[in-house]
């Protein structure tokens, strides 16, 4: 006799869904530790007097210690502009700047160099990227800027540079102290001719740009005349979905993240809702300036088309096309740099 055939399997049972269900959910909780760890642990202790007298150079060699993946180098200016961006690093390394400290809301001790025009018409605060460097990637505008008669405050952000930190919390604490380092510089603010105090403008790229918009929310001095913010995120729960899904390739993203936003609590002390610029956008009153390259795959252009739609105050949106992340001033400088400069013409 015939062996029967048996019946073939059209889709996975009951049993097996479930198991494979716990499993894939068992493997998403177990991800989100070090995933946590891998986006906000910076694992810096507190600046020691030796630290704090480090050179620039030594103190950006430090940074270069994190993992690389192929997003991070196609999206970042070495990747294209070498040697520019190198060019511009080293004329910031080179410059005589002032150290200046304060401390943060939390006790963190916060650093930043300042570095003065000759008969400045502006203070331009100056905030870089996630886990970036004061003299990085916005090197590149700091010349234009200074050459255009901009002081600056190049602001080391919590635990980068010579600032204190441990956890990185894209924004939500960071605003917080640009937002003192802005009433700090205003109250030495008073180099104009005439007596008066100089505009204030914050300048932002990345994680810094969503940190000036979110400081834009909170009741800032009136010399604080306008904001520039290149290639921010909207918030970190839409920031880290895009990472998991776009570079690892996680599925159930919103698990994952609910078990993050629950370590952010935890241990660093914020939750993700506090990185989010909507209700910062809708109270802000100042004008915004908003760049984006259009082949950002760092952080998705999508980001910036949607906070300059919610964004209730003047505004202008330019968006680069063949620029990666925060490239737009390297792919298109005569285009960057005049928008700039018009933003400050029409905003004095």
């Amino acid at each position: 006799m015939k062996k029967l055939e048996g019946r073939k399997k059209t889709g996975l049972s009951i049993g097996e869904l479930l198991v494979g269900g716990v499993l894939g959910i068992n493997f998403i909780f177990g991800f989100a530790w070090p995933f946590f760890k891998l986006m906000t642990y910076a694992g810096k202790k507190r600046v020691t007097a030796v630290q704090d007298q480090q050179s620039k150079k030594q103190k950006d060699t430090s940074t270069k210690k994190w993992f690389e993946l192929r997003h991070t180098k196609v999206n970042h200016p070495r990747y294209r502009f070498e040697d520019e961006y190198e060019a511009t690093k080293a004329w910031c390394e080179a410059q005589n700047m002032q150290d200046m400290y304060i401390e943060s809301l939390d006790g963190l001790k916060l650093h930043a160099s300042y570095f003065p025009a000759h008969n400045a018409e502006r203070i331009v605060v100056m905030v870089h990227g996630y886990r970036g460097t004061s003299f990085g990637s916005i090197a590149h505008i700091a010349k234009l800027l200074h050459d255009n008669r901009c002081d600056l405050l190049f602001v080391d952000q919590r635990c980068c540079g010579n600032s204190e930190g441990k956890y990185i919390t894209f924004g939500a604490k960071e605003q917080l102290d640009v937002y003192e380092w802005v009433h700090y510089i205003n109250d030495l603010n008073g180099n104009s001719e005439d007596g008066k105090k100089l505009p204030i403008y914050l300048y932002g790229q990345s994680m810094g740009a969503t940190t000036v918009l979110l400081a834009a929310g909170h009741r800032l001095p009136e010399e604080v005349k306008g904001v520039i913010a290149d290639a921010g995120y909207h918030n970190m729960k839409q920031q880290l979905s895009d990472i998991a899904s776009g570079w690892f390739h996680l599925r159930w993203i919103d698990f994952l993240l609910y078990r993050v936003d629950i370590y952010c609590r935890v241990f660093a002390g914020f939750s993700m809702k506090e990185t989010d610029v909507t209700n910062a956008l809708k109270k802000n009153k100042l004008p915004v300036l908003f760049f984006h390259g259009v082949d950002d795959t760092y952080v998705w252009p999508s980001n910036s088309v949607h906070n300059y739609e919610i964004c209730t105050a003047k505004k202008k949106l330019i968006l680069i096309p063949h620029a990666r992340h925060l490239c737009c001033s390297y792919v298109d400088p005569k285009k960057y740099n005049k928008a700039v400069l018009t933003f400050f013409e029409k905003t004095k």
